[in-house]
């Protein structure tokens, strides 16, 4: 507890730290297939599966494809929570977007960055992590 009763500087942080992955995952979750998750007839809950590395990277890097292709983005690759691999086909996922939006509009561009994404880090993940380190 801080000085007077509340909770100690940095704590909201902490809190936010906690709280954007499971916001990011309710608002993009994703099956391996790409689909949503499916309600349980018994309980109405969604079955719980755990996500792929390809699958993770595919959800981070089509988010952060999402809001970049919308000027909506800040930082680096690291506060955006990425390696250096995964930043580089986010790159690549968004000038493909952006031309595409230019041709297409963009809602084409949305779904060919989606399915760069999922093609580039199924690629990246086919033989398990890359081992450069953690940030490669």
């Amino acid at each position: 507890m801080g000085r007077r009763g509340g909770p100690r500087r940095g704590v909201g942080f902490l809190v936010l730290g906690l709280a954007l992955p499971a916001l990011l995952c309710t608002a993009g979750c994703t099956g391996p297939d790409g689909s949503a998750p499916t309600p349980t007839p018994a309980t109405g809950s969604t079955t719980a599966q755990p996500a792929s590395d390809a699958g993770l990277c595919t959800r981070v890097v089509t988010y952060w494809a999402r809001r970049t292709l919308a000027d909506d983005t800040y930082g680096d690759y690291q506060s955006m929570g990425l390696s250096h691999g995964q930043y580089q086909i986010l790159m690549d996922v968004v000038a493909a977007g952006r031309s595409e939006r230019q041709r297409q509009g963009a809602d084409a561009a949305r779904r060919l960055m989606d399915r760069q994404a999922r093609v580039a880090c199924t690629a990246r993940y086919r033989h398990g992590t890359p081992s450069g380190g953690p940030w490669t």
